[in-house]
């Protein structure tokens, strides 16, 4: 297809597909989903795939990126670099579809590994596509583009991969996203790290209704402690230990009623352990209504709770708060009444995100603090 070209402010964007026609075959596409939930794919899971794209969301990483969409004076003409390799991690399953979504708008060529031990919903999401009749364009695209592998990291496919790939994206362990990027590769080609990060919660109690403490135990209860997106840890600002027992009594009686699945057997089991050893660690540990998960409170010097699904909550000024972040910080979820409080604050953090509570899990082309999008495309500098 010849390269067609979107002109947003001063930028010009040269793509192999028409913007406009692209947008409405996703959006036909998202008028089948929401008639039922694909398999593989939880409710949750699904209702966030349809939001994901919604056309003015997808156009929005285009205007963000690039500029708002206008007829001026061109500077700079951007093209995609070429063909794209995705190494996904093992613990966000639903992070594959929502990359690949992202991706597919350069229009070029993309190989995705994913992840050997995770639920491999990347591969579903392009099969539910092709099965349900996408428009031409899309299908054509999807069915001859798009390759989707799962294997291990010693596999010699990997190193196919990198070799083959003008832009790498590499999430996981910081030892796996070294590992894809010390392959050999083309010289121009460029690499994306996604290593291992953390996230945590900021609260005001004050703000905590049970709308918003059903909120914060269901952006914990879809990953735990694995997802690098999830609150390890909940900080109240400004609060104190009697407060934080008083979430934590909240929230015990508010997870049955927010969190509907029952854990699975071994995960109970674990969680049985994990309250004893936390214990013996100095926090006041509890179990949720069946085993489900671990809420500990304790101060904040206390320092981490062991188990998946162990959550402790914790208390600190912001100073304090801002001074005991994890140096491999990422998300700082927030629930305050006036957050904008906080900003001269975060200019010393080392925080990459500060969104609201509901939001933590949201992905976008902006991640880690990186316009990973923008780099799928190269920028020629134009004078006309």
């Amino acid at each position: 297809m010849s390269e067609t070209i979107h002109k947003f402010g001063r930028n010009a964007v040269a793509l192999p597909y028409s913007l406009d026609a692209r947008l409405a075959d996703w959006e036909s596409l998202r008028r089948e989903m929401v008639r039922g939930v694909a398999p593989a794919f939880t409710r949750d899971e699904w209702a966030y795939m349809v939001a994901f794209l919604d056309p003015l969301h997808l156009r929005e990483t285009f205007t963000r990126t690039f500029g708002p969409e206008a007829d001026a004076g061109i500077q700079s003409l951007w093209r995609p670099r070429g063909g794209i390799a995705i190494w996904l991690p093992n613990n966000v399953s639903l992070l594959g579809p929502l990359v690949l979504i992202l991706a597919s708008f350069t229009g070029q060529p993309i190989r995705v590994k994913t992840g050997s031990r995770s639920d491999e919903l990347c591969g579903s999401f392009v099969e539910y596509c092709l099965a349900k009749r996408p428009p031409n364009g899309l299908k054509e695209y999807l069915a001859s583009q798009i390759t989707i592998q799962a294997f291990d990291r010693n596999d010699s496919r990997n190193a196919e991969m990198a070799a083959y790939a003008s832009v790498r994206i590499a999430f996981g362990s910081d030892q796996a996203v070294a590992a894809v990027h010390a392959m050999s590769h083309p010289v121009e080609s460029v690499g994306i790290s996604f290593g291992n990060k953390r996230s945590e919660a900021w609260v005001r109690s004050k703000s905590l209704d049970d709308a918003q403490v059903d909120i914060l135990l269901k952006v914990f209860a879809i990953y735990g402690q694995a997802g690098c997106t999830s609150p390890r840890r909940v900080i109240l600002l400004d609060g104190s230990r009697n407060q934080a027992l008083e979430l934590r009594e909240r929230m015990l009686q508010r997870w049955p009623l927010a969190i509907k699945r029952k854990p699975a057997m071994h995960v109970a089991s674990s969680n049985i352990m994990s309250a004893q050893w936390n214990s013996a660690l100095g926090w006041d540990c509890k179990r949720v209504s069946e085993n489900s998960a671990v809420i500990g409170v304790g101060s904040l010097e206390r320092g981490e709770m062991n188990g998946i699904m162990a959550l402790p909550i914790t208390w600190a000024s912001i100073p304090e708060a801002i001074e005991q972040l994890p140096g491999n910080i990422q998300t700082v979820g927030h629930l305050a009444d006036d957050p904008e409080d906080l900003l001269a604050a975060l200019v010393s953090a080392r925080v990459k995100r500060f969104v609201p509570l509901s939001q933590m899990h949201h992905f976008g082309p902006v991640w880690d603090g990186i316009n990973f999008w923008a780099n799928l495309f190269e920028e020629v500098q134009v004078v006309l």
